[in-house]
């Protein structure tokens, strides 16, 4: 597989150095990708540069993952407008370690080939680097205009910052570049990757390269990804989609890519799988035939959550959907697990109920009304339940004297109930 040309058609290529494409073709290249490791999981940001690290590797290349342990302690000032916050070093060792579990899904780390994936991580090599030695042995090879040039540089210092740039944020570059000079030296890295807001800090490693050693280095970056709309990626009213199922349910990751627009599933579907060219070209054209049915999103949901958690969370996400937005039974919404049902029905209302209420029993009608006050009147809960307008746990409610025992609770905690075709609520007994 040409790296390169992958790539283009998946509309992953943004910059790239000449000679790279050379370079690649000539020999197993070894190249790497860093990460910012600010979180102990990481979220769908990430993924344009996991994917590109995935093709490499399926090329027949070396990827590397760099953790940027050192880095992380200072922050990029890349397309940010404000300086982070540092981490100390134990925050950033639970972080590398959580990540590197994340990444083994997306590359082989194991296996005995020439090929295998590498994570490293720049503050073994930083940490007894002393400023004076990294001073007269790095920073003698760029100049400060040099460095000045740079866009993310320029803009933070025309005022787009509050603060204006730190020293520490300046030295960012060149701790960057260094780390792609290390690996040169070390690792034989030839290649690095990374977002198009990366460029000038993977040229400035390019250019200490061969002002170091005179070594050939190349660099290539993908574009930032946005939403048609101009929107930021990834992000939704709560913050993150992250790969970590403690932030970001399965069933919300699903959701997220099931209902991007018609646009953005057209791109994303090249981007965030490992599908060809035929089968995507196939399902855009099985699409546009019938853009109501949504096969794109519906592919792109699958393939993603399949690849991030497993096809067991996938199956149990479309089972999930079924139950909200579609006519299933009760039987489905027993097989949910708390996870899955508090992440479905989030932002309905709720109503926490004493668990000694279902003791003995308790009728419908006292239940809807004076424990939880889905209904504001027995007259009206009545003609609701006359006209077959009313569900517990997804099955219709006959009679105002039913009884509701412990024994129909969901995961022995909650009551699942439906007015009309829209309207949930769930009571939460304990």
């Amino acid at each position: 597989m040409n790296f390169v040309e992958e790539l283009r058609w998946r509309g992953m290529l943004h910059d790239i150095m000449p000679g790279t494409e050379e370079q690649l073709n000539k020999e197993m290249t070894t190249a790497y990708v860093g990460i910012d490791p600010t979180a102990d999981s990481l979220h769908i940001g990430h993924l344009c540069s996991i994917m590109l690290l995935r093709h490499f590797q399926r090329s027949g290349h070396k990827p590397i993952a760099l953790i940027g342990g050192a880095t992380g302690m200072i922050g990029d000032p890349s397309g940010k407008s404000a300086e982070r916050n540092l981490l100390d070093e134990a925050t950033l060792k639970h972080n590398q370690e959580a990540i590197k579990k994340q990444l083994e899904k997306f590359l082989d780390f194991n296996s005995n080939e020439p090929n295998h994936a590498e994570l490293v991580n720049n503050y073994d090599w930083m940490k007894d680097y002393s400023f004076l030695d990294f001073a007269r042995e790095v920073g003698k090879h760029i100049t400060v205009n040099y460095m000045m040039a740079k866009d993310s540089v320029k803009r933070r210092l025309n005022g787009e910052a509050r603060d204006g740039l730190s020293f520490t944020e300046f030295t960012y570059q060149l701790l960057q570049g260094y780390d792609f000079l290390y690996l040169n030296q070390h690792k034989n890295c030839k290649l690095q990757m990374g977002g198009s807001d990366q460029w000038g800090n993977i040229t400035t490693g390019t250019e200490l390269i061969r002002r170091t050693n005179g070594n050939e280095a190349f660099a290539l970056t993908s574009p930032l990804i946005t939403k048609a709309d101009g929107g930021k990626f990834g992000k939704t009213e709560s913050g993150n989609i992250w790969l970590d199922r403690r932030y970001t349910t399965p069933y919300k990751f699903y959701q997220f890519w099931l209902n991007v627009s018609d646009a953005d599933a057209e791109r994303y579907i090249k981007i965030f799988t490992m599908l060809s060219k035929e089968e995507i070209d196939a399902l855009i054209a099985e699409h546009q035939q019938a853009p109501h049915l949504r096969t794109l999103q519906k592919r792109l949901a699958k393939e993603v959550t399949i690849m991030v958690h497993s096809e067991e969370d996938y199956n149990a996400a479309v089972e999930a959907s079924g139950i909200l937005f579609g006519n299933s039974t009760s039987e489905a919404l027993k097989h949910l697990d708390e996870e899955t049902l508090l992440s479905v029905f989030e932002g309905v209302p709720q109503f926490n109920v004493a668990l000694s209420v279902l003791d003995n029993g308790c009728k419908v009608i006292d239940l809807l009304t004076e424990h939880a006050s889905v209904f504001p009147s027995k007259g009206e809960l009545r003609k609701l339940i006359q006209s077959g307008g009313v569900s517990i746990n997804k099955e219709k409610v006959t009679s105002t004297d039913e009884e509701i025992k412990s024994d129909n609770l969901l995961n022995n905690k909650y009551l699942l109930v439906q007015k009309g075709k829209k309207n949930y609520f769930l009571l939460i007994f304990s």
